[in-house]
């Protein structure tokens, strides 16, 4: 088949065809696109042949593998004149909070398949047929989709193609690109944005860097830097951990208790709240509101438009400096009991720090998947030692935030660790006739136990 469609380190991959193939490319230069033309050739010359076989495209979500199958291989069957039909339906397997995944599917004359999903332990499994991994780094639990995939492909035959773009050393796909025990086994292809651009590939370098601002962000996903990690609070596989598809969507929201974070901005930094919903043990994010330079008022209204959409139990709010009046404003607008204010200092943030990191080990939130910007602000926050050897925690500011979103994350994990109010109440018999002849007192209580940060 021609592959005229592609620039030259795109053909290099697509007519590599060795068993096990991994490639590292930078972000936009059409990783996704170019191993998907590999599918549609191979599914289109069996058909031809009258024959079947079959893949699967493990994404890192429901909407990337909808766009591996819209975006890439109908596009490629249709350019190369193949017939096939497309399908959306359940595929029988559930995301943790109980919603269908969904897969895509092609189906060619003679049989050949293709199914699209998301990449989890369970979708990996019970398939005997050519996987692509896409994205493959920043699947949550890598090494366990890893482990229940080789077995997909251990029929002699059978190709395995990964692609993705660096997200740390943590993962499995490190492993593919840097053991050299592997590398004899591996065909490895490495492509960063200057090489593509220098064989093609229409981007703006200098633009493209300039607007995403963020230099650790711009040397791992488009220089493909192994960066080093050593101080960056919460790694770029921790973060990659707990990002979700569904995390994020207001509409996802199913009327439980939520707890909000606030971080006050009003001039270079960002205004940020950050909605958690706890169903279970973990927290969802429902929403993460993200202004620059709105005026107080404009804040008041947001909050208010989010305790009026959800069920908030706890609000923790950056007071410090000008966070006063806000906090002072939104205590009286919304109780005492409900919103607390926290005043940064070095004590304050090694416990909001270690109790936002905690979640993120523990994997009990989920965070929107793939907010570039949100991924570079939770990345950039990092511990130093001061002088004395006291820890302390930094952040560069740039155009995305300086770990603004990082800190409203934080306090809404505080707010939710302090929990709900618990009311005990002891119960007492009816009073009788005689009562009033007995001079006990009646006996009714009531209270509450409720931490403060």
């Amino acid at each position: 088949m021609s592959n005229g469609i592609l620039h030259p380190y795109q053909q290099r991959w697509a007519a590599d065809q060795s068993r096990f193939k991994v490639g590292m490319f930078a972000r936009q230069t059409g990783k996704t696109f170019t191993t998907t033309y590999e599918i549609a050739d191979d599914i289109l010359e069996h058909d031809i042949r009258k024959e079947r076989t079959r893949w699967v495209i493990l994404s890192r979500g429901e909407r990337q593998a909808k766009e591996a199958m819209d975006e890439g291989l109908k596009l490629h069957l249709r350019a190369m004149g193949a017939g096939f039909d497309a399908y959306s339906e359940d595929s029988g397997y559930r995301y943790e909070d109980g919603s269908s995944i969904k897969a895509q599917e092609i189906i060619l004359k003679h049989g050949s398949r293709v199914t699209a999903l998301p990449a989890n332990p369970d979708t990996a499994r019970g398939f005997s047929a050519n996987v692509f991994l896409d994205e493959f780094a920043y699947h949550a639990d890598s090494r366990k989709i890893w482990a229940a995939l080789f077995p997909v492909i251990s029929k002699p035959g059978l190709r395995l193609r990964v692609v993705s773009t660096p997200n740390g050393k943590g993962n499995k796909f490190y492993e593919l690109m840097t053991d050299a025990a592997l590398g004899k086994v591996w065909s490895r292809h490495v492509v960063d944005i200057h090489q593509a651009v220098a064989e093609g590939l229409p981007r703006d370098i200098a633009e493209l860097r300039a607007g995403l601002g963020d230099d650790d962000a711009w040397a791992q996903e488009y220089e493909l830097k192994w960066l080093d990690e050593a101080s960056a609070w919460l790694s770029y596989d921790l973060i990659g951990g707990v990002e979700h598809e569904r995390a994020g969507i207001p509409e996802n929201y199913t009327g439980g208790p939520c707890f909000v974070g606030v971080d006050i901005g009003i001039r270079g930094d960002l205004f940020v709240i950050w909605i958690f919903e706890k169903v279970g043990d973990v927290l969802w994010t429902r929403e993460v509101i993200v202004r620059k330079r709105i005026s107080f008022a404009e804040q008041d209204a947001l909050l208010d438009e989010v305790f009026a959409r959800y069920h908030v139990v706890a609000c923790r709010m950056d007071q410090t400096g000008m966070g006063e009046k806000p906090v002072e404003d939104a205590k009286r607008r919304h109780g005492q009991v409900r919103v607390q204010g926290v005043i940064f200092n070095p004590a304050t943030k090694l416990y909001l720090a270690t109790l936002g990191k905690e979640g993120f080990d523990d994997k009990t939130v989920r965070i929107p998947l793939g907010d570039q910007a949100l991924r570079a602000d939770l990345h950039k926050l990092r511990r130093e030692s001061t002088p004395t050897g006291a820890p302390r925690f930094v952040a560069e500011s740039d155009a995305s935030g300086h770990a603004d979103r990082a800190w409203a994350c934080f306090l809404a994990q505080a707010a939710a660790d302090v929990g709900q109010e618990r009311f005990e109440y002891e119960a007492v018999r009816p009073p009788r006739i005689d009562d009033d002849k007995d001079d006990r007192p009646c006996r009714c209580t009531a209270g509450f136990s409720r931490g403060i940060l």
